[in-house]
């Protein structure tokens, strides 16, 4: 695994690419390829050098990844002007993450502050994921969703608070059965009487 593995995310999940070669003209390869650099001399207490490194990657792309994050394989950062992804922030492998995405802080925690990020998932643009909250893989984060709570694996949330749209509509699906289920025993009490 590696840049041409990346290549092969990059080619399935946007139809607007034509060549590999093209690949070099993407912010979001230079940025992981420039966070991978940064990550290890981060990881071997190069602290100052790697801050440059990113600091230099945040010029030239964009994107400001804190050298602490831990990137997975295959993450493909697509249109990524303003994305930000803080210190103690894990993704795990194949994620997509769309422009202005930040995944953050809320200011209140210590130690652990940002988001775990689980396999093969879709963070749409403009979308915040603050604090020490874990995305489930699989899951979506709509465009312009705020989320501040963890999410199960394959659920799909959107909006300003981050509902789980899957799981509303299981339970409409639910409370509709049930209301069903009363009319029915109403009906059945009316014909005893």
């Amino acid at each position: 695994m590696g840049i041409r593995y990346l290549a092969r995310v990059i080619r399935e999940h946007d139809p607007a690419i034509r060549s590999n070669l093209e690949l070099i003209l993407y912010q979001g390869i230079w940025a992981i390829i420039f966070h991978r650099v940064a990550h290890w001399m981060y990881s071997h207490r190069l602290f100052l050098l790697s801050r440059l490194v990113s600091q230099v990657s945040r010029f030239l792309t964009g994107i400001e990844i804190h050298p602490g994050a831990i990137i997975g394989q295959g993450v493909f950062i697509d249109h990524g002007a303003g994305v930000v992804i803080g210190e103690t922030c894990e993704i795990g492998d194949n994620v997509v993450i769309y422009q202005g995405v930040t995944l953050g802080g809320t200011g209140k925690d210590v130690g652990k502050r940002h988001p775990t990020i689980g396999n093969n998932v879709v963070i749409g643009a403009g979308s915040a994921v603050l604090g020490p909250i874990t995305i489930g893989h699989n899951s979506k984060i709509g465009a312009g969703t705020v989320a501040l709570r963890d999410v199960p694996p394959s659920s799909t949330v959107v909006g300003e608070r981050g509902r789980d749209i899957h799981h509303e509509h299981s339970l409409n699906f639910e409370i509709r059965l049930l209301k069903e289920r009363v009319k029915h025993l109403e009906n059945e009490i009316d014909i005893l009487k």
